[in-house]
């Protein structure tokens, strides 16, 4: 089952349609397989891929997750020929090729397209070679742990975004879907994620309110689904020494035995001591939780405190201020009193004056009476 397949919907035999991947890969288990690549003749020659089932709805598309390694190319294979191979797929977005180490890599629009091509294409026989395709190793991926626990992908994507274009983020969980505190971010360029490595690394990053750092390292790159074929290990001395003796148990009282017992001994101790150091950690970190919460509940009451005292301090600025507007207004009023006084004795005294300049003239202009008789008196008396 190699090489490109058709595929084609028989509605006319199918009254319950199935998924589309199931579909697709069912046709190719009833197809003969073609050679070099080329499409196989007959009534599915037409070959069409509906490319909307294979995206999910918010999947990114032609990251690294979807490039593929294509080795054991012909040295004279073009880009083309490459294109060609692969456009049953959809359009590629990245092709390069080395001509002289017989590789390259070509990068397809989603993950599951690319490995829908690594199952059929793995293997395919082109100008006496058999092609090796395998998933590309994602250079800028980061392996992020301590996560605090309620951390989502969004979030881990959010925080991690500042450094570079990410193109995924997920938080690892465990078969009951329980957040593990480790989590996985895939950027677009290596820059990105040196820069997160850096900052990380320098600084204390904390994702909640909880104050424990993430801690960030490089993704270890590990291939969990192919493995190491036979085919594909070096047959050496060294291989063909140690593959003398088939899979067995070892023999009790044999030299083989004694040591496998030792070597399951050292193997025993490592564990136990790895689970000590599992426990020393886990007691030192609820440890830590503990003594964490105590001094943020010191921290908060401090800041209560703190804030207590500004309060007291700001109620204290504004009865200042209260009492010096108070005294100011006192002041003031003091003020306009004096001048209303000093205003009435100033009109007072000037309507006193004017009085006394009435009188005066008054009197100016008639004398006194007394006066005035003995003037007519005397001229009433002649001859005296």
């Amino acid at each position: 089952m190699q090489g490109n397949r058709g595929y084609k919907m028989d509605q006319q035999n199918h009254a319950h349609k199935k998924p589309q991947h199931q579909q697709y890969h069912q046709h190719q288990e009833s197809e003969t397989s073609p050679t070099n690549g080329q499409k196989s003749s007959g009534p599915n020659d037409g070959v069409t891929i509906d490319l909307k089932n294979f995206r999910k709805p918010t999947e990114k598309t032609y990251t690294q997750r979807s490039r593929l390694f294509v080795g054991n190319l012909p040295n004279d294979v073009t880009e083309e020929e490459l294109r060609k191979l692969f456009e049953k797929y959809g359009k590629a977005g990245e092709i390069f090729i080395h001509k002289d180490k017989g590789f390259g890599f070509i990068r397809l629009e989603t993950r599951t397209l690319a490995e829908i091509a690594k199952a059929e294409l793995d293997n395919l026989p082109i100008r006496g070679k058999q092609l090796r395709v395998r998933f590309a190793c994602h250079s800028a991926a980061l392996s992020v742990r301590n996560l605090p626990q309620f951390v989502s992908n969004e979030l881990l994507e959010e925080a991690f975004c500042m450094f570079g274009q990410v193109e995924r983020a997920i938080v690892i969980v465990d078969d009951r879907g329980r957040a593990t505190g480790k989590g996985i971010v895939e950027f677009a360029s290596k820059p990105a994620a040196r820069k997160a490595l850096d900052r990380c690394a320098d600084g204390s990053y904390l994702l909640t309110a909880f104050p424990r750092p993430i801690t960030v390292e490089p993704l270890d790159q590990l291939d969990d689904e192919e493995g190491l074929p036979e085919k594909l290990i070096v047959k050496n001395q060294g291989y063909h020494k140690e593959r003398e003796q088939p899979p067995r148990f070892a023999q009790p009282g044999s030299f083989e035995y004694e040591y496998a017992m030792r070597w399951k001994a050292l193997i025993e101790m490592e564990k136990q001591q790895q689970d000590q150091v599992d426990r020393n950690i886990k007691e030192a970190q609820e440890k830590m939780e503990l003594e964490m919460e105590a001094a943020r509940h010191e921290h908060q009451v401090m800041l209560m405190r703190q804030d207590l005292m500004r309060r007291q301090e700001e109620l204290r600025r504004l009865e200042e201020l209260h009492n010096q507007d108070v005294q100011k207004r006192k002041q003031l009023e003091l003020r306009h009193e004096e001048e209303r006084r000093r205003r009435e004795e100033e009109t007072r005294r000037q309507q006193e004056e004017m009085l006394r300049r009435q009188q005066e003239g008054f009197k100016n202009a008639y004398p006194d009476s007394r006066e005035a008789d003995m003037r007519m008196a005397a001229m009433a008396m002649p001859g005296k």
